[in-house]
């Protein structure tokens, strides 16, 4: 199966995807800060995996047309990629916080538009890298780095874009040939066995309150990646990435009023950089299209 481009529905769904995402953030920096990070994921992989399982057996062919890849090898590894970076970003979550994480995350799009050319193949000029440049130039405004004493866990959202950035272009790669059941399938039973592999190991007792957000946690996990998996089938990776952004918009408002975080001026400032160099990429699309 060949990947669409119909943009004006994959920038609809990447913004109801990034809604989805912000909500998943919050609560996630919530039971991350009272549990062990490796439980919380493992438990929301556990809803993943059988959601996506039901979904297959519910389809036409089952499980087994579901599972059926010649691309076993990437489908697993896409689904032990993203596993490893939602770890990597709720630590972030419970160290830096949700407006400052989301800030630094933000470039994913760009090293998305970046990669997009030697990964997928997809035309990437000089004035998209000029943007990318311009893009990163936020990043360090709000890591500082060599002003006073430097954070290291700020870069720990940076791995966590990194490897997201991947994660998007693997699911945009593997769409050329197989449905997006299929990554939808592999995403979830492959996380969740690596995730069980390691989690099980840090159980620990949960309030039954906490039980009703590790509830919502799981069924809005599921229905992100889901959207997300159907955005890069229907549109040019490099043509929605910048409305990845509106996740920033939504965690920020999450973190401002439910965590009553700030807001500090250099966060502000970077992040206002990154967001405008990828619209900026947007515009280019659409002046190439």
């Amino acid at each position: 199966m060949s990947a669409g481009n119909n943009t004006r529905l994959g920038v609809g769904l990447m913004v109801l995807t990034t809604f989805v995402f912000a909500m998943q953030d919050g609560i996630s920096r919530h039971l991350a800060s009272e549990y062990n990070v490796l439980m919380v994921v493992m438990i929301r992989y556990w809803f993943f995996a059988a959601f996506v399982v039901a979904i297959a057996r519910a389809k036409a062919g089952g499980i087994r047309a579901a599972a059926s890849t010649e691309q076993m090898a990437l489908q697993i590894f896409r689904g032990l990629l993203l596993a490893a970076e939602i770890c990597v970003m709720v630590l972030a979550f419970t160290i830096l916080g949700l407006v400052e994480s989301l800030a630094v995350f933000t470039c994913y799009p760009l090293l998305v538009a970046a990669l997009s050319g030697p990964i997928l193949g997809e035309s990437v000029g000089w004035r998209r890298w000029a943007a990318i440049g311009v893009g990163f130039v936020g990043v360090l405004i709000i890591l500082q780095p060599g002003i006073g004493v430097f954070n290291p866990a700020a870069v720990i959202p940076l791995v966590s874009a990194i490897m997201f950035a991947l994660y998007a272009l693997l699911t945009r790669y593997v769409a050329r040939k197989d449905t997006s059941a299929t990554s939808f399938f592999w995403t979830g039973v492959a996380g969740a066995v690596a995730m069980t592999g390691v989690g099980i190991w840090f159980w620990e007792p949960m309030a039954s309150t906490d039980w009703a957000w590790m509830a919502t946690l799981c069924v809005t996990g599921a229905f992100g990646h889901w959207l997300l998996i159907r955005v890069y089938e229907v549109a040019e990776a490099s043509a929605v990435q910048p409305f990845a952004y509106m996740q920033l918009v939504f965690g920020s408002m999450l973190g401002v009023t439910v965590f009553n975080e700030v807001i500090a001026w250099n966060v502000a400032t970077g992040a206002g950089i990154v967001v405008a160099a990828g619209l900026f990429t947007l515009w280019r699309e659409r002046q190439k299209g």
